[in-house]
């Protein structure tokens, strides 16, 4: 869609730039609400990450958020700030938007919420409330400057008003709101102009880094031949063990979930978890038999057997990496009743405190979102507001506020969209 080509401003009561789930659920509900809403986006296709989420089926909230204590599955600086929004606009609310548009979903586990069918009906679902209520679209359409308007001869700025400029024309409007997300998966069309956004207007910021990504590491520092376990998946419990005092490890988080080896290193839903709290220079603690007693078990299996110690842990472990584990100590290469009590409970704690140091991550390229973001200091918690730059909102991904994996990050785009739509008003 185009605007007119009359050499004239295009005017709005607000203009939203991004369309990703945060910007497509902000502006129809904006324009349900009887407001003029340009929608820009620099993409030919709107919603990339709706689409390729959750294996295609996109996990759009999580039953399981506690919306008395909905901070608990969400990572920031400020932990505190998400907690408004996400009470106010509860996972039961968007799951009712879905029940009425018909959309069938299922639950997988830990209160994942599913499509039935492919994402595309999310999809079609948000873009058409936007057609309903005539949210305006200029896409595919690069944003090329966004300012304050200037008086006609004068060097001061109206205060609330913006004028962004973009390749298919140039608009107006009060109030400004920023869902241009993060800088994950760049392929999909990820970009950083959301925080240069936020920096022009004075904006803090706080340092992005990849999250729900997969940690690579050095075969030769960890002992682990990670290519020759490439495939092999168990449940584990594990755990950030930080290099220095931070104020996001002041309690202890812990994940019990998958992991998965692969070629360079460890993924699955565990590591995804847990590198959202990871940074450079921390290690990793992993469980490998979370729940059970390993002492204990080689202990009472030492004493009624003689079988060799790999083909008892083989019992609780994938064969590959019971191998693996076992040919790292002489001592363990033999009858579990030849192998001394020194010896079962070194293999014990190799079992349940399995000690490593990640060299770094795969990056922005395998990252489902992003860590860090427009400071949430700077914002209102119940409007998505600057506080110090009136009309001018960040909602979504684009803000210091990440969440687990499982529904969490789609739920808290849609709980801040919905809460910046609130607070935008007609002819601002």
């Amino acid at each position: 869609m185009s605007p007119d080509r009359d050499n004239q401003t295009a005017e709005f009561d607000a203009i939203v730039l991004g369309a990703g789930a945060a910007g497509l659920f902000c502006a129809g509900e904006a324009a349900q609400r009887g407001l003029r809403v340009l929608l820009v986006d620099h993409g030919r296709k709107v919603a990339e990450k709706i689409r390729i989420s959750g294996g295609g089926r996109c996990n759009f909230t999580n039953r399981d958020l506690d919306p008395r204590a909905p901070q608990r599955h969400f990572l920031s600086a400020n932990p505190n700030f998400c907690r408004s929004a996400l009470a106010r606009f509860t996972p039961q609310h968007f799951i009712t938007l879905m029940q009425q548009a018909g959309i069938a979903f299922h639950e997988k586990h830990k209160g994942q919420l599913f499509c039935d069918e492919r994402a595309q009906a999310l999809i079609d679902w948000l873009v058409e409330r936007c057609t309903r209520f005539a949210v305006q679209r200029w896409q595919p359409a690069q944003v090329l400057a966004v300012a304050r308007e200037q008086l006609p001869g004068q060097d001061i700025c109206v205060p609330g008003r913006f004028c962004v400029q973009t390749s298919m024309g140039e608009a107006r409007a009060p109030q400004l709101v920023v869902a241009t997300g993060g800088l994950s998966i760049p392929k999909i069309g990820a970009s950083d102009l959301g925080y240069r956004i936020a920096r022009k207007f004075g904006v803090p910021v706080v340092a992005q880094r990849p999250g729900l990504v997969p940690l690579v590491f050095s075969p030769a520092q960890q002992g682990v031949d990670f290519a020759a376990l490439a495939g092999v998946a168990l449940p584990v419990r594990v755990r950030v063990q930080p290099a220095a005092a931070r104020p996001d490890m002041r309690t202890a988080v812990v994940f019990d979930e998958d992991l998965l080896f692969t070629h360079r290193g460890l993924s699955g839903p565990a590591i995804l978890q847990i590198s959202s709290y990871w940074q450079p220079g921390d290690a990793l603690c992993i469980d490998l038999l979370p729940g059970q007693d390993a002492l204990a078990l080689l202990r009472a299996a030492k004493a009624g057997s003689r079988k060799q110690l790999v083909n008892i842990v083989a019992q609780w472990l994938p064969q590959r990496l019971t191998e693996a584990i076992v040919a790292e100590q002489p001592q363990w290469q033999r009858p579990i009743d030849q192998v001394s009590d020194r010896a079962l409970t070194a293999l014990a704690e190799r079992l349940q405190r399995w000690q490593l140091m990640p060299n770094g991550s795969e990056g922005y390229a395998k990252a489902e979102v992003t860590v860090g973001g427009v400071d949430t200091q700077a914002l209102s918690s119940k409007t998505m507001e600057c506080r110090q730059v009136p009309g001018l909102y960040f909602i979504g991904e684009v803000v210091d506020v990440t969440g687990w994996l499982g529904g969490y990050n789609f739920q808290w785009a849609w709980a801040s969209a919905y809460a910046c739509a609130q607070a935008l008003r007609e002819d601002g």
